[in-house]
């Protein structure tokens, strides 16, 4: 089983830039692909990127393609998302997943662990 704690999140103007940290911990870490996800009110939790925990292979929704990079800290055992050119529209709550699928996968219910979420907010 893995744990992982999202932090970063907050308060930004639209067009600025933020960074959400995902920290994870558990038993064999390196077999797990991660995932970032998002939620915003009314809406369905949508996936916007995943990585691989070994090798340099990332994946991303069309809807953040461009403005979202995800990346990782071996060393920290810590997943990043680097998000730029906010829009109002990407205010939701931001989950980080980890997943025992090395298909960088897309899909919900092929995630396993889940953090408990960071708030992000843009301002218009």
């Amino acid at each position: 089983q893995v744990q992982l704690v999202e932090s970063g999140g907050g308060l930004v103007q639209a067009g600025g830039s933020l960074s959400v940290s995902c920290a994870i911990s558990g038993r064999r870490i390196s077999s797990y692909t991660v995932g970032w996800f998002r939620q915003a009110p009314g809406k369905e939790r949508e996936f916007l990127s995943a990585i691989s925990w070994v090798g340099t292979r990332t994946s991303y929704a069309d809807s953040v393609k461009g403005r979202f990079t995800i990346s990782r800290d071996n060393s920290k055992n810590t997943v990043y998302l680097q998000m730029n050119s906010l829009g109002p529209e990407d205010t939701a709550v931001y989950y980080c997943a980890a997943s025992s699928r090395t298909s960088l996968t897309k899909t919900i219910n092929e995630y396993s662990a889940w953090g408990q979420g960071t708030q992000v907010t843009v301002s218009s």
